[in-house]
């Protein structure tokens, strides 16, 4: 699977690594619903360095469509509440 971070790039992840970053997801909607500003800022970026040190980076020219894409580091509550699905950000 082809995952993006908003403003990194692209990664190549293992299919296998998604019950664990669905975890993840679920928390990070769950703190996103209840307005939970410290616990989504921690969960957002525990959520992105997985993907970071499970994933495989593509390089920079490389522009293979993305399966799953990921707010900025930086993305704001609002902005990641825009962003999700009834699931969350991560299908599953």
């Amino acid at each position: 699977m082809i995952v993006r971070i908003m403003g990194e790039g692209q990664l190549r992840l293992d299919d296998s690594h998604l019950s664990g970053l669905n975890r993840l997801d679920d928390e990070l909607l769950a703190e996103v619903h209840s307005d939970d500003e410290d616990g989504f800022r921690r969960t957002l970026g525990a959520l992105l360095d997985a993907v970071r040190s499970l994933g495989e980076p593509l390089p920079d020219d490389s522009l293979e469509p993305s399966e799953l894409i990921l707010p900025a580091p930086d993305a704001t509550l609002a902005e990641v509440r825009a962003m999700l699905k009834d699931d969350g950000l991560i299908p599953g």
